[in-house]
């Protein structure tokens, strides 16, 4: 199944490399673009991609507030594409923002190119780009620079049984699938199962929601090993 993305980014140069690298994937098709995030939702909106790949900063509208757009749709829009958002590591005050607003994990302008296409098939299968330690350590600096963001949302970790607090714990940490089953001693496809009745019973997106929900309600602190 070919993977539809559109590239939102207001640098033409950024957008035409990332066009001609991911169309060169027998499974990627790029079937848009735009230079600004008002213009992200529109064309998002024609084309219905499966995955936005969505720059932070430009102009008349940015990136979060594009996400955020496209994510919580007005009534009578269905399409909820993935969102991967594009950054760089001195704009790390809004990744946090991003996350909440409903990103599936962002990527680095500068990463090689590998790792763009790997990213895009990973947000695409309905994973979140948050395995990666430097995007573990940026989530817990975040975390620690803003704990008066905190909501108070211990309550529905309650509707968790213990083995699904520990699985979501573990996904806070940064662990994937793979290595949550080793820790746990369970086969990976439990492990997805677990990770489906948590994102359910908490009303969550994706992994990348269930970790700042961890981070919110204290269940992980930075630090925590």
């Amino acid at each position: 199944m070919t993977i539809r993305v559109i590239i939102v980014d207001d640098q033409a140069m950024v957008r035409a490399g990332f066009a001609a690298l991911l169309a060169a994937q027998s499974d990627i098709d790029v079937v848009g673009e735009a230079p600004d995030g008002k213009q992200g939702v529109e064309v998002s909106r024609t084309t219905h991609p499966d995955v936005v790949l969505m720059d932070v900063r430009m102009p008349e509208m940015d990136g979060i507030a594009a996400t955020r757009t496209l994510l919580d749709p007005p009534p009578g829009v269905i399409h909820r594409p993935k969102v991967l958002m594009l950054t760089t590591f001195d704009v790390d005050d809004y990744v946090y923002e991003a996350l909440r607003a409903g990103a599936s994990g962002f990527l680095l302008k500068d990463a090689p190119p590998a790792d763009l296409i790997a990213a895009v098939r990973v947000v695409a299968a309905g994973e979140a780009l948050l395995a990666p330690t430097v995007t573990r350590r940026l989530i817990e600096d975040i975390a620690r620079q803003r704990p008066s963001g905190r909501r108070d949302r211990s309550s529905e970790l309650n509707s968790l049984t213990p083995r699904e607090t520990e699985v979501l714990e573990l996904i806070a940490r940064g662990l994937s699938n793979q290595e949550i089953a080793e820790k746990l001693v369970l086969a990976e496809q439990t492990v997805k199962t677990h990770i489906g009745r948590v994102l359910a019973k908490l009303g969550l997106r994706d992994r990348a929601q269930a970790v700042i929900f961890a981070y919110e309600t204290g269940l992980v602190t930075p630090g925590d090993q």
